[in-house]
């Protein structure tokens, strides 16, 4: 949690300064959802993520030298430079993007883990996406064909209350998204988003029923952006009191707490792991700042599965 919390302060300073270019959309506040999760998961299990997602590349094993040369558009980056912040992505660890597109994720994982079915394969295919994503039509659908062949998919929303900048109550006629998957007949739990252990526990036992056979699983993680939707929100949206009270239950406070209550850590060991943290992220700093781009020549590789001469 606090390499992917350091990670994004470290990009809104470099975006700042436009060495980061597009569109950077901060997670600060939820990395508890992300680090609970993917623990919870075995490494042949696919990961599908929305274009909030530089914490789910760090915590699924992309390198943050490879995040972060990502974020520069450099050739030494996850997705070649390609991509940039909302299309990280690394085949390798079974992470498949990064969608700008709002539920885009939501069929690419049905798609997914419709393949592990019919090769009779034990994964699981687990896919996050916000309260936002639950308007489109893609996700009604993916749940209903998860649903119907009983397909191995984990569906994470991300509920932090706000799609861009409209409140959930505004855009849901039920805000209880918990209540939706029944519809479909997916089983479903809600979860509290800034508890780490609670969300670990539940996306648990919500990934055995799934790979056991038990068809889709939903969890509706409730959780809270601290930052604006995007660098360019000027977030007139929401109270500053509304934030602040979410703020005190910042999700690494809370763990920290927990673990010196525990006798776990120590204020010594914290500033241990603070340091390992800065000097990692720095270290990717340095190596995006002098990764090459790709050569002008190369831009139209890759653009199709197969080279035409």
């Amino acid at each position: 949690m606090l390499l992917i919390r350091r990670f994004e302060e470290r990009c809104a300073e470099l975006y700042t300064l436009q060495k980061i270019r597009g569109f950077l959309h901060l997670y600060i506040g939820e990395e508890a959802v992300v680090v609970g999760a993917v623990r919870a998961l075995d490494e042949d299990d696919a990961v599908v993520a929305a274009y909030r997602e530089h914490g789910h590349a760090l915590q699924r094993g992309v390198s943050p030298a490879a995040a972060m040369a990502e974020m520069f558009g450099k050739a030494t980056g996850c997705a070649r430079g390609r991509g940039g912040s909302m299309h990280l992505f690394c085949a390798e660890r079974r992470f498949y993007g990064g969608y700008a597109i709002v539920a885009g994720g939501l069929p690419i994982a049905v798609g997914l883990a419709l393949a592990d079915e019919l090769a009779g394969r034990r994964r699981v295919t687990a896919v996050f996406f916000g309260d936002g994503a639950t308007d489109e039509g893609e996700f009604h659908e993916s749940l209903n064909l998860a649903a119907l062949w009983r397909l191995p998919v984990l569906f994470l929303c991300e509920n932090n209350q706000y799609a861009m900048g409209t409140a959930l109550a505004r855009h849901a006629a039920n805000p209880r998204l918990i209540d939706v998957p029944a519809a479909h007949r997916v089983p479903g739990e809600q979860v509290d988003g800034m508890d780490v252990l609670a969300v670990e526990q539940a996306v648990r036992r919500a990934a055995a029923a799934v790979r056991e056979g038990g068809g889709p699983r939903f969890l509706e993680v409730l959780t809270y952006r601290f930052r604006a939707h995007s660098m360019y929100d000027t977030e007139k949206y929401r109270d500053k009191s509304e934030v602040a009270a979410w703020r005190r239950r910042d999700p690494i406070a809370l763990f920290v707490a927990r673990l010196r209550a525990e006798g776990v850590l120590g204020e010594e060991e914290l500033g241990r792991l603070e340091g390992e943290v800065a000097g990692e992220v720095e270290a990717a700093v340095r190596a995006a700042e002098e990764a090459p781009v790709e050569p002008v020549e190369e831009l139209t590789r890759l653009v199709y599965a197969r080279e035409v001469p």
